[in-house]
């Protein structure tokens, strides 16, 4: 009997087993993560799949249970080929499903906008909300002020590079590759953008992934509520070195942030734009890099892309031009003539290269008879107004077509 529940025992791990080798090699810091905001995302993941499987699981059971009952062996079983409706059936079919579908939409409304990115943090954790002021934490002079929250966030630039991350701390005047420090408890707002291609920044233990775009910047509040040394990386393809676009995340104490950036400070060298021209270019597994100071502005201009000495910013394109001269206004193409009217410039333009008082309307190929156009057909219906080979003579690029009427 003792032998029969072992070997019984034995065969229920042994089943076990597989599942457990399958899953031992798996990285659950998503489902155990060590930020405000990751933990908030991960609750809503399990609230969102409990409530779904409120309806998967009994229907799984259902299928089974109605499936062994209604066996052809089962002759006690009732056999009803009528039968066809059943009021308390319909109210259990649609009206289980219909609340849960109502809870996980105020679930997903409400938790959107409070886990909203771009939302400044409303608390570091459930037991400590931040200061309504963003007092910075030098300036609080009460205790309980300290304990039961903390105020300016820090500021963080996130450059997103072929294929390595940089990133800029504006209030202290460093800057970093592939390698990112905070102090545990305070607020973190990133600010990002991408040299080239759209990327997505991503530290599963502190917030989910957040995508970044040449030309655009995106934003991220966040904050890190363990010590530790967490990863960060990449999650979108971003070309060939995309899979070594990784860096090292450290959330540490006050005194250790101040002392990582102490560090920063004496090993690193400058940022100026011709070393972020250099850095810029693409390159894969870049070690970590310091630097000491960063030229002023620098991430703005990486946003506006203009780092390159002498490129227009798109700011300044936008509002007319470097010098304000130009009397073309959002990002269309400058004018050829420069705004002198038609001359002759010796090749053809397109019309988004014409100025605009070059520019007009065509014939009209389809003027009804009763308007009289040069160049417009006579007769509506006609098939000519469909057959735009009666250009005479031929049309040259550059050169307006001329109808043949």
């Amino acid at each position: 009997m003792i032998v029969e529940k072992t070997v019984s025992r034995a065969k229920k791990w042994l089943a076990v087993l597989p599942l457990a080798l399958l899953t031992s090699g798996c990285n659950w810091v998503v489902m155990s993560p060590s930020g405000d905001i990751a933990v908030q995302q991960r609750d809503l993941v399990l609230i969102a799949t409990g409530l779904m499987l409120l309806i998967i699981v009994p229907v799984i059971i259902l299928t089974l249970l109605f499936a062994f009952r209604y066996r052809q062996a089962n002759t006690e079983a009732k056999y009803e080929p009528n039968w066809d409706h059943s009021v308390g059936l319909e109210l259990l079919i649609w009206g289980i499903p219909l609340l849960i579908i109502i809870a996980l939409g105020a679930l997903t409304w409400t938790s959107t906008h409070l886990l909203d990115p771009y939302r400044p943090l409303g608390r570091i954790k459930p037991d400590a909300p931040t200061l309504a002021n963003n007092v910075p934490v030098g300036n609080l002079v009460d205790k309980q002020q300290l304990a039961n929250g903390v105020g300016k966030p820090l500021e963080v630039q996130v450059v997103a590079l072929d294929w390595k991350w940089l990133f800029i701390y504006p209030e202290y005047g460093i800057a970093t590759v592939n390698e990112l420090a905070a102090p545990v408890d305070r607020p973190i707002r990133f600010q990002m953008t991408s040299s080239s291609v759209m990327n997505a920044f991503y530290i599963p233990a502190l917030a989910g992934m957040i995508y970044t775009m040449p030309g655009m910047q995106t934003t991220l509040n966040a904050v890190i509520n363990k010590p530790g040394n967490y990863e960060g990386f990449s999650s979108n393809y971003s070309g060939a070195g995309f899979s070594g676009m990784r860096f090292r995340f450290h959330g540490v104490s006050d005194a250790g942030f101040q002392a990582w950036v102490n560090q920063v400070k004496q090993r690193g060298g400058g940022l100026n734009r011709a070393s972020y021209l250099q850095l810029e270019k693409p390159s894969e597994k870049v070690p970590v890099r310091y630097y000491n100071a960063v030229e002023a502005n620098m991430f703005k201009l990486v946003v506006e892309q203009c780092v390159q000495p002498g490129k227009v910013c798109m700011s300044q394109m936008m509002h007319g031009g470097k010098g304000g001269g130009d009397s073309h206004a959002g990002m269309a193409m400058p004018g050829v003539n420069g705004g002198k009217g038609p001359q002759d410039t010796g090749h053809p333009e397109g019309a988004l290269m014409k100025d605009a008082n070059e520019k007009g309307s065509g014939n009209h190929w389809t003027a009804p008879a009763d308007i009289k156009q040069d160049g417009a057909n006579s007769a509506p219906g006609s098939q000519s107004n469909r057959n735009h080979t009666m250009l005479t003579p031929s049309t040259m690029p550059g050169t307006r077509p001329v109808a043949n009427g």
